[in-house]
């Protein structure tokens, strides 16, 4: 399904009937290979935006999965990228696709929890891709105090959304339909998993963020004004000096 290399409908199913964490551990060798991974035109045209802006040491890919946050961090960072991800294959995916690569040894993969993390104010930049839906509405002022607290002043915490889409859209009833889908299968099935879209959403974010201290820029990156052309790039910045 999707890909000739990526995963059945059969696989998919039993992702879907696991835990969020199991799901993924079940996902990761066939994850570069399906939609649910931020295609690279995306991740360049922000890494150019990254690439004119203040120098960068360290970096943080919240919730990296295979890497591909990860990868275009590497680039941009000249002493430290860490990546964090609950799921141990996903882990284990990305330090096969990153490993033999120059700057490998810059990469730091850590297992751990987005709500809390184990580092403290020390990354220039947080990045975080296609994975804010499987933040749950009631964590969301938690997860965005918690990127806060590890930014160092000056420091940016930088991701990709939208605002809401019409009610007469398509995009609008897919994206409800799914959440109701898995409301019911969590309501039936446990351990949930917890994935939802038209979440994280413009402009209820930028207050979440502002409350954790964050002082929020929203723009449109001209490189995905065509097919993109409703992704924002936001970009939080923690109050303070740059160091």
């Amino acid at each position: 399904m999707f890909h000739p290399d990526g995963p059945t409908l059969r696989e998919l199913t039993a992702q879907a009937l696991s835990s969020t964490e199991t799901g993924y551990d079940l996902l990761a060798p066939k994850f570069d290979y399906t939609p649910f991974r931020t295609p690279d035109e995306i991740l360049r045209a922000v890494a150019e935006s990254l690439r004119a802006g203040p120098d960068l040491d360290w970096g943080l890919d919240l919730c990296c999965g295979t890497g591909a946050g990860m990868e275009m961090l590497r680039e941009l960072c000249c002493e430290h990228v860490a990546g964090i991800d609950f799921s141990r294959r996903m882990l284990s995916v990305a330090r096969q696709r990153l490993g033999a690569a120059p700057g490998s040894e810059r990469l730091e993969y850590v297992r751990g929890n987005a709500l809390a993390l184990p580092f403290g104010p020390v990354f220039d930049i947080v990045v975080c891709f296609g994975a804010l839906g499987h933040i749950l509405e009631q964590d969301q002022l938690l997860f965005t105090a918690e990127v806060a607290r590890v930014l160092r002043p000056g420091g940016r915490f930088v991701f990709l959304t939208t605002y809401m889409p019409p009610l007469w859209s398509a995009m609008y009833w897919l994206g409800r339909g799914f959440n109701a889908v898995m409301h019911v299968r969590n309501l039936l099935v446990s351990p949930p998993f917890v994935m939802y879209y038209l979440t994280f959403l413009l402009p209820g974010v930028q207050g979440l963020l502002e409350q954790a201290g964050l002082e929020v820029q929203i723009r449109q990156l001209d490189a995905l004004a065509g097919r993109w052309g409703d992704l924002r790039l936001v970009t939080a910045t923690r109050r303070g000096p740059s160091t």
